[in-house]
């Protein structure tokens, strides 16, 4: 069974979803919608999967203003953080990425406090 939902979007959401469509070759804005979905869960997926001892790079962009707020989040995991960088951005945005080390479990508890944040403007998590 199919359901039909409706949304909301701003012009700029709408536009890059215009673009994913023609990157993907998805024959209109319902299939791009359902393959970005379908993505995002196996990320989600592999992200829950995450056991053992895990090295990986968390990236994230922020507003400058936002910084005090991942440095409070960085102070609550830092005995997984082995490295971190910084750079600022144009126009008062930031870019920090940390090389962690840890268990799996607690990785994703670091990651998953950045996104819960909503100060940041990407996260990402790349196991290497």
């Amino acid at each position: 069974m199919t359901e039909i939902i409706s949304m909301s979007l701003d012009e700029k959401t709408l536009q890059n979803l215009d673009s994913l469509q023609k990157e993907l070759g998805s024959t209109g804005r319902s299939e791009t919608i359902r393959q970005c979905i379908r993505m995002f869960a196996n990320e989600k997926k592999q992200f829950q999967k995450m056991s053992g001892e895990v090295n990986g790079v968390v990236l994230v962009v922020h507003p400058d203003d936002h910084s005090e707020t991942i440095t409070d989040i960085r102070h609550h995991y830092q005995a997984i953080i082995k490295t971190q960088l910084h750079n600022h951005l144009e126009n008062h945005v930031c870019l920090e990425l940390f090389m962690v080390k840890g268990l799996g479990d607690t990785v994703k508890k670091f990651v998953s406090s950045l996104q819960a944040s909503r100060k940041t403007d990407l996260v990402k998590l790349i196991i290497v």
